[in-house]
This record gives C-alpha cells, structure tokens and sequence, in this order.
C-alpha cells in the first residue's frame, strides 16, 4: 500500500542527513576538525535537555529541543554564514528563507506549517522556548572556542567586542548560562590572549 504522508515524511528525513555535510568554523572540543551542522543541533539540543533549569522563564523542552534541531536545516541550501561574516549576513534571512519554503515544504503541510512557524519563532527570538534556543545556539560554540583555547577566535582574529556583540541577547534565554560563559569562557581567553580585546 503506497502512503502518501509517510514517503513525504521520509523524503525529508533523507534530505536533512544533508546537514551533517554542512562545515561550520567552531572546532570540536579536541580541535581534531570543525564540527558540522548535525553535530552543533545534537549538542545544543542535548544541552537544552540538561541545562533548562536555568532559563530565566519556564520552558516547553520539547519544543525547544525540536526548535533547535530543525532551525538549521535551512542551511541546506543556504549555507553556514558564520557568526562574524558581515557581508554573509546581509543575504542570510532571504537565503534562509527560500530554503525554509523549499526543505520544510518536502513535508505534508500540517508539519510543513509547524516547522516554518517554529523556524520564524526561533528567528523572531519573542517567546521564552526561542530565546532559550537562542542562548544554546550561541553557548554551545563559545564553549567549544574555549575547550580549543579560542582555536577558531584565532583563526579568523575576532576581538572580544565581536564576541559581546554576538551575544548582545544571550541572557535574555538564560542571564545565569550567560554570566557563566562569560566568566569562565570568555573572560579566561581574554586573558590569556586567545581573543583579542
């Protein structure tokens, strides 16, 4: 018997394992290589599950978690745009965007709906499970910069201003995870002269 919903279900299940050939530039935490797209949403996602107790408003996990791990599919298409690529970021919504239309859209449209309305709150930042998601997104790299000694700082000779740009509204999800980034990440590779100040 031949069902429709479930061979849509799995085209998009085999066209997200497209993900894992998505590079980023954070290094894993032994430096060996730069970590991928996959890689980044498991461990985000895995930090969501364990750390949620320190979101500064109560959570839905699950959506959290599932927000975190299908944001990034769109990069599918559109490609990584690194944290400090200034010029990348400029196209980065439009190129997301058709992306979004195009990957979640491989779906049947009740979960096509959900996903796109999940991807726009995780862009959107406004509810309490997007700005969570948020603070993992830009926590998990921070943490691994450190566990590198700010390999990937060094690399692309970002300064510490870069850095508290980026994560203008890290607290926002949780001010707890963020001060102690902060403290024990960032402050400690300005110190030792691992990102730039």
């Amino acid at each position: 018997m031949y069902d429709q919903r479930l061979d849509k279900q799995f085209q998009f299940i085999r066209e997200i394992d497209k993900e894992k050939k998505i590079n980023r530039q954070t290094y894993l935490s032994d430096a060996s290589r730069k970590e991928n797209d996959a890689e980044h949403a498991w461990h985000a996602a895995v930090m969501t599950i364990l750390l949620s107790e320190y979101a500064n408003e109560k959570i839905d996990v699950l959506k959290t978690v599932t927000m975190i791990l299908l944001h990034d599919v769109v990069e599918i298409d559109a490609g990584d745009t690194y944290a400090y690529d200034e010029a990348g970021k400029k196209t980065q919504r439009s190129r997301e965007e058709l992306a979004a239309k195009r990957i979640y859209g491989m779906l049947p449209e009740d979960q096509n709906q959900n996903l796109l309305e999940l991807w726009e709150e995780f862009e959107e930042a406004k509810t309490p499970e997007a700005r969570f998601a948020r603070t993992m997104d830009h926590i998990q790299p921070l943490m691994l910069n450190d566990a590198t000694n700010g390999k990937s700082w060094l690399e692309h000779a970002i300064e510490l201003s870069q850095v508290l740009a980026r994560n203008k509204h890290t607290a926002e999800g949780s001010e707890k995870l963020w001060e102690y980034a902060k403290e024990n990440w960032i402050d400690r590779n300005v110190k030792n002269g691992t990102l730039r100040n």
